[in-house]
Parts: structure tokens; sequence; C-alpha cells
């Protein structure tokens, strides 16, 4: 029963999103670390914008694989925590100037505008700049001249863990491209720098700017938010049926459950974690999934894939910023007042012990 679901969404992703460089029936190419030279970047000054989240991790594997990346980050939080790990931080202008391969790791919505006034002016033929997510190049909002390498090395792992899985001599997944430039250099940059961050111990597959974007973006607009909207309706139904709300935000997500069946995924295989909960279980979940999937779900994934593919989303967003952003305020607001916010308030002690005995097993 399932299947024909599964499949329309899947039809509707290879019409929408099919890579030009994809060929039908063969498995994406994947680079580990043996068949990666980490030499491309000997001859390379490599500059990070930005200590966040992925640039604080980058930056200090990067340094730990045996080069000195400059650091460039406004005066701001994240600056002393790169002076306290031993960088020298620089301006963007004066990175942007003495590097030539460039790790751009700001914020996406404030990249076109970093770009332009501190990183174009001072590119020359044969740099390369490099982006953790295909968002501004495949929507246009940046497009460096020719003779610049463009290329993407997107971890599909948050900050923390890249830094964390590194230090453990452990990989993750991550997505490389290139567009042609930089001397001809681009791809083997790309594979160079997912070595050094650690990508190439478990794998770096080869993808599109384009790929990046709607895997990205569609998880947000509908995986997510589909997961968000489920876990309210759980909310609601049962406590309007009589069920306290504490209880119910408990068993919801303060169990860790969601943790233990992300990790059984991985483990087990999507699928085979199944076998791990009763035979009740697997009844409920299997005769009831095609159920989760009306035909307005599936025309709603059509629409989002195409606003997605066709930057409606993309304009949204921009005109959303340049007013303040005064819908995401309300989203927020309305959000806040939801009885499930004030379920987990009351359990806010108990939320903390969980979170530290989460931590304790990193």
């Amino acid at each position: 029963m399932g299947l024909p679901v599964l499949n329309t969404i899947g039809l509707s992703i290879h019409r929408i999103a099919k890579c030009p460089t994809e060929k039908d029936g063969i498995m994406a190419k994947v680079h580990r670390d043996d068949e990666v030279d980490l030499k491309v970047l000997s001859t390379r000054k490599i500059g990070i914008v930005g200590y966040g989240n992925q640039g604080r991790a980058q930056a200090l594997n990067i340094r730990d694989s045996g080069f000195e990346p400059m650091v460039a980050n406004r005066d701001d939080e994240y600056k002393a925590k790169a002076i306290r790990d031993g960088f020298k931080v620089h301006s963007i202008s004066h990175v942007a100037k003495e590097a030539d391969v460039i790790l751009v790791l700001i914020p996406d919505e404030v990249q076109p505008q970093v770009y332009h006034k501190h990183i174009q002016p001072h590119l020359w033929p044969g740099d390369v700049l490099c982006f953790a997510s295909g968002y501004n190049v495949y929507y246009k909002a940046i497009e460096p001249p020719e003779g610049i390498g463009v290329i993407m090395v997107a971890p599909r792992m948050i900050g923390e863990a890249v830094r964390n899985l590194y230090k453990n001599g452990l990989g993750f997944p991550c997505l490389v491209a290139c567009r042609e430039g930089g001397n001809g250099q681009s791809m083997p940059i790309a594979l160079a720098l997912a070595k050094a961050i650690g990508a190439t111990r478990l794998g770096a597959f080869e993808s599109s700017f384009k790929e990046e974007v709607m895997i990205d973006l569609f998880a947000e607009q509908m995986l997510w938010p589909g997961i968000l909207k489920l876990c309210l309706l759980y909310f609601e139904k049962l406590t309007d049926y009589g069920c306290d709300p504490e209880v119910v935000t408990s068993e919801l997500h303060l169990s860790g459950e969601f943790v233990e069946i992300a990790k059984a995924m991985i483990t087990h295989g999507f699928f085979g974690q199944l076998k791990l909960h009763s035979q009740t279980s697997q009844y409920g979940q299997l005769s009831c999934m095609d159920r989760m999937a009306p035909p307005e779900l599936l025309a709603y994934t059509n629409e989002a894939l195409e606003k997605i593919a066709s930057g409606k989303f993309h304009a949204e967003w921009a005109e959303e910023q340049k007013h303040g952003k005064p819908n995401m305020k309300r989203l927020w607001q309305q959000i806040r007042r939801h009885p499930l916010a004030e379920s987990e308030a009351k359990l806010d002690t108990l939320r903390k012990i969980v979170a530290k005995s989460y931590e304790g097993r990193r």
C-alpha cells in the first residue's frame, strides 16, 4: 500500500530536481580518505569567513589536519571564541585579499551583502570560493566572475558534531560540487577540504548546488513541518481526550524515544528498526502509514518542490527579511502560545535532567 505514495513523491522530485550530471541507475560517486590528496592545499592560503558553528568546527579541523587557516569575523562573541582557540582574527576584506581558497561560512541571508562589499573586490583569477550550502549560488544571489573557482563542501551534520566526530577519529557524510574555474583545480580542492574537515572518513558525495538546495529546503518545508504539526496534533488530541498534558509531553519527546528511533534507523536501517518495536506497534505503523499522506498532502509536496526549484521561496524569504521578518515574528509568537509550550515549561527540570543525560553520552 505504501509504494504508490512513495512513487508519486519520488517521480515529482525526479521531474523537478534532477541534476544535470545525474546518470540514471548509477549511484552517486563517493570519495573516501584513501583516494583524496591533501597536497593540492599545500600551496594555498585558506581563509575562513565566519567563526560560528560550522566556521569554528571547520577551522579547527583544518588546522588539526596540518594547515593554518586565516579566520575572519566581526567583533562579537565568535571573534572572542576564535581568539581563545588560538586564531588571530582579521577583517573579512583582509582575508579575502590574502587567501586564495575562501570558505564562506556565514549565514545564507547575509552572504550576498558581505560578498559584494568585502569579498568580490579582492578576488583574482584562480581564487576559489567555497560554500557550505548551494543556496546563494543556485539562486544567483552570488555570481562570482569567470576564472573564480566556485565549490561547495556541505557537511550533512551540525558544526558541533563535525568537530566532535573529527576528534574521535570518525567521519560524517558531506556533499561536494564545483563550477568550472579556479585553474581546473576546483573539484580536487573541494575534495581536499572535505578530507581536511574529516568528511571523507565516511564519504564525500559528488552532488550539485541545485541538489543540495532541493534536499535541504524540501526537508525544511515538507519533512520537518510535517513532523512538527503531527506532534502538535498528537498533543492536542490526547489532551482534549482527557490525558494529562505533562504525561503526553513526556511521552512525546522528553522520553528520548525520538532520538533512540533515529539512532536505530542508522544501525538497523530505515525499515529494519521497525523490528525493534512490538508487533502491535509494527502493525499500527504500517497499516496507518498511507492515511498520513492524503491527496492534499501529495499536492502540497509538488507545490513545495516547484516553489523551491523556481525561486519563488527565495524571493519570498528575501522580501520577508527586507521588511524586518514580520511573519517570522508572528509565527514565533503563535507557537509560543501553544499549550505544549506551557506543559514543557512545567517539566523544565525534567527536561534539563534528560538533556544532561544525553550530553554525557556524546
